[in-house]
């Protein structure tokens, strides 16, 4: 499938034992500092087993004014780290293992003591995230097609799967051979659970049992045949998000029922590609709902859109290069006031400072050298 990258079969790294720090060639960038206006940490994801690839996740550490961004070192021991999520408190990292016996991974921040990997019960997870209650990490497998959720302790730890549900139906769309499952996230309610699904064209909802961490499915949501949803992110009311399309590249505004966890899939919209060869990726949304901007693999831009109609709408603005090859994924800073990109054929991660009035891009520094740079998560 266009813009994923084939899965590797690599050694499983050993669960190194408490008390065991993988090294890394400096320390983590420090916590940000209280007044917020000092380098603040990022993290940036890759693969190890392909040409060119990276050794582990990428340590930095950015200018919240300027964007510039300055290298710390490489945190090793991870295999294709592909995906990063942090925990709501801070101080948790997690990766995916994006490899053909999938895993994932959680680091101690605050010395990088590697904590467990544990199985996806999958192959090629591509995407995770962590339930904003902080006691779950939901992780979606590319190759297989299915959905884990996995209990996060009070160290941040990982403890045993407790659930894994794999996308049987419908069918798989035109041209594909499966299903496969892109991203998981939770809704904006808390109590749902989304997943994105390339192969069968369909987002699914489950009920999450936050006690069990057990998923029971409530809904699905057909999109075109053919057109490949990859990314959904919604907007800050929680009642409308926005869906990124990789096969035929479009976007759409979709409506969410937050008491249901129903999701209802809008009109195919243009990604301001033109027409071209073009992979939409993903979208990052400003916390104030005004704005939504949308990386754009082949086209190599970033679509900038105004919200409008209190969420309902998408008006495209126009298109900003993106300063390199392949952008697959977008992240703002905590404070909106700079935009990254992870550009995979390039290397590279690029930085813009977004126009809080206008949403406007303007980019800032000089991209910044990472080997196939697949995600950047600004803390």
């Amino acid at each position: 499938m266009a813009g994923a990258a084939a899965v590797v079969t690599v050694p499983s790294p050993a669960t190194p034992p408490a008390g065991t720090t993988r090294e890394a060639d400096a320390p983590w960038p420090a916590a940000p500092p209280s007044d917020e206006s000092g380098p603040r940490p990022l993290c940036i994801g890759t693969y190890t087993s392909v040409d060119g690839g990276g050794t582990g996740i990428g340590l930095a550490a950015y200018d919240p004014r300027t964007g510039r961004i300055t290298g710390s070192g490489t945190l090793t021991g991870v295999p294709d780290p592909s995906y990063l999520a942090v925990h709501p408190d801070g101080r948790t990292l997690y990766a995916v293992d994006e490899r053909q016996d999938g895993g994932v991974t959680a680091v101690r921040r605050a010395d990088r003591e590697i904590l467990g990997t544990r199985s996806t019960g999958g192959a090629g997870p591509c995407h995770l995230s962590v339930h904003p209650s902080g006691r779950w990490l939901l992780s979606a497998n590319y190759q297989s097609g299915s959905v884990a959720v996995h209990p996060i302790d009070a160290s941040g730890a990982l403890g045993e799967r407790t659930d894994l549900v794999t996308h049987t139906t419908p069918a798989p769309g035109p041209g594909q051979d499966g299903p496969h499952a892109h991203q998981f996230i939770t809704g904006p309610d808390g109590g749902h659970v989304l997943a994105v699904d390339l192969g069968t064209d369909t987002v699914y909802s489950y009920l999450l049992d936050q006690a069990k961490g057990t998923l029971t499915e409530v809904a699905q949501a057909h999109t075109r045949p053919g057109s490949g949803p990859r990314h959904l992110t919604f907007h800050p009311d929680g009642r409308h998000a926005y869906l990124a399309n990789e096969v035929d590249d479009t976007v759409a505004v979709c409506a969410y029922d937050p008491g249901a966890g129903r999701l209802t899939i809008g009109e195919p919209q243009a990604t301001g590609s033109g027409g071209g060869t073009n992979y939409p990726a993903q979208f990052a949304v400003t916390a104030d709902g005004g704005y939504a901007f949308l990386a754009n693999r082949g086209h190599n831009s970033i679509a900038r859109y105004a919200i409008e109609a209190d969420g309902a709408r998408l008006r495209l603005l126009g298109t900003v290069p993106v300063g390199g090859d392949f952008p697959r994924q977008l992240a703002l800073s905590p404070d909106d006031g700079l935009l990254f990109a992870a550009n995979q054929h390039s290397g590279t991660v690029t930085v813009f400072q977004v126009g809080r009035a206008s949403g406007e891009l303007r980019p800032a520094g000089e991209p910044f050298a990472s080997p196939v740079a697949v995600c950047a998560l600004p803390l």
